[in-house]
């Protein structure tokens, strides 16, 4: 349940986020080298994100990786949220 709700808010924002199965939320980048910026522009905002790219998985595919945890107030949750949203690469 925890990390449903930051998957819809992210898919709320225009973000093309996974439903999760589990606590991992996956939200697509445009591309490797976009998906790396973006992770380092999350650091720098204060959320700690992963960020997959080839060749851990398949051209295309490259990712923000979330992990939702059940201590997560509403309130960061909706930071992080935020944080992603406003850091997102443009273009």
């Amino acid at each position: 349940e925890v990390a449903h709700k930051p998957a819809a808010l992210l898919t709320a924002a225009a973000l093309h986020a996974s439903a999760p199965d589990a606590a991992v939320v996956s939200v697509r980048a445009p591309g490797p080298e976009a998906a790396v910026q973006w992770a380092a522009d999350c650091r720098t905002a204060g959320l700690a994100v992963g960020c997959f790219r080839p060749p851990s998985v398949p051209d295309g595919i490259s990712r923000l990786r979330l992990t939702a945890r059940g201590d997560l107030t509403d309130a960061q949750i909706d930071d992080a949220v935020r944080i992603i949203a406003a850091t997102r690469p443009q273009g």
